[in-house]
């Protein structure tokens, strides 16, 4: 399977969630080191430009393509299963106890669930202390422009 992770440049040759685990975001705490993904380019796109604006906007995103096995293997949660208010912004601490749960249980190298800024899509979040974490490879690197017209 493919899943796609939009990045600064100079952090596109490696897997790694410890930019996460610096301030934390919507399923881990605070070192806690989760990777996020996405299950097409277009989320990946849309998750990252939430948090930017044109005046923000920096020129060096990188798309990488990233190679999930079919062996590995992934926990597929729905939104009824997740924890109340799970999808607001901002988002309550409950999510984070969620991911960090995922995460130390360490079943799953995979968790795929619902993206918060686009309905019916999934994200794939990567659990880098899974002991199959090291056959996920990142299969293709490009450079991304935005379109800025989105920040109009």
């Amino acid at each position: 399977m493919e899943v796609f992770r939009l990045t600064r440049e100079r952090y596109s040759d490696s897997l790694s969630g410890k930019g996460s685990s610096i301030k934390g975001a919507r399923w881990n705490s605070v070192g806690v080191e989760l990777i996020y993904t996405a299950g097409n380019r277009s989320l990946a796109m849309a998750e990252v430009a939430v948090y930017l604006t044109l005046a923000t906007l920096p020129s060096d995103f990188m798309m990488l393509t990233i190679e999930i096995p079919d062996s590995i293997s992934i926990k597929e949660v729905y939104s009824e299963e997740l924890p109340l208010n799970w999808n607001l912004f901002p988002h309550p601490s409950a999510t984070q106890k969620f991911g960090n749960e995922f995460v130390n249980e360490g079943k799953y190298c995979v968790l795929k669930i619902p993206s918060v800024v686009t309905k019916g899509d999934f994200n794939f979040l990567i659990n880098p202390y899974h002991k199959d974490f090291k056959i996920i490879k990142i299969s293709k690197k490009e450079k991304f422009p935005f379109d800025k017209r989105i920040f109009k």
